[in-house]
């Protein structure tokens, strides 16, 4: 047997071996122009601010709320096509939905938007966070991180977690045209989190980075408690930047 018998017989070394294909660019990211993006929680700071930087850049945007008339009003504000619904009619309309309640209504709106959430793409940014004190501190949450927490709640649907660690204070300012962050995406497909770092990266300043499967989330929720103590001592309004990617 000849040597390239014998490489044709353990599957390599062939010139019919069909040439592998190449890695995927990490920054070759979908084109989310189109989507229709959810803020549920959308009249609150952070929720809002996501919306108003999100709408500013073009993207077609519904705040939710649990009163549909607070998101009417909400909406109003923010202008630049922004429109206004409950939580419930903001999930079904929309092809993305963030997820940006206060931590201890994380649980009960997730449940009573269960069906509405179905087939959707969930980014959840909520923090589980405590204070006291000394300041700000990280909950331990039962399923491991409020992203995991919608998981569970949420079977139908495909949770992502991203948005933690941006200052509503710097959303919220028309006066600021650019957001100096990156902001760290988690999830499981590939393909969901490709889609929110491009959502992410529509935000003049701001990039999306892939920071790991959903498991961790519960590290990026409790940085949050780090940043507020940052702010705290230099009276500042601290992000992130992931260096040398």
């Amino acid at each position: 047997m000849t040597s390239s018998d014998s490489a044709q017989q353990s599957g390599t070394g062939s010139a019919k071996d069909p040439a592998k294909a190449p890695a995927k660019d990490p920054w070759d990211l979908p084109d989310v122009s189109g989507l229709t993006v959810g803020v549920i929680g959308g009249t609150g700071p952070q929720g809002k601010g996501l919306a108003y930087r999100l709408a500013k850049a073009g993207q077609k945007v519904i705040v939710g709320s649990r009163s549909a008339d607070r998101a009417h009003a909400a909406a109003g504000e923010l202008g630049h096509g922004v429109e206004g619904a409950d939580n419930a009619e903001t999930a079904r309309r929309s092809d993305v939905v963030i997820v940006a309640v206060p931590w201890d209504g994380h649980a009960d709106t997730l449940k009573s938007l269960r069906e509405d959430l179905a087939g959707k793409l969930v980014v959840d940014c909520v923090n589980p966070l405590g204070f006291d004190k000394q300041g700000a501190y990280a909950l331990t949450v039962e399923e491991g991180s409020a992203a995991q927490q919608a998981e569970a709640l949420l079977p139908d649907s495909r949770v992502t977690a991203a948005f933690h660690h941006l200052s509503a204070v710097l959303l919220e300012d028309p006066e600021i045209d650019e957001i100096d962050t990156d902001v760290m995406v988690l999830g499981d497909k590939r393909a969901d989190t490709d889609i929110v770092q491009a959502l992410a990266g529509r935000i003049p300043g701001m990039r999306g980075v892939f920071a790991g499967r959903l498991r961790n989330a519960h590290q990026v929720e409790g940085l949050v408690a780090n940043l507020i103590s940052t702010n705290r001592r230099y009276k500042a309004h601290a992000g992130l930047r992931v260096t040398d990617v």
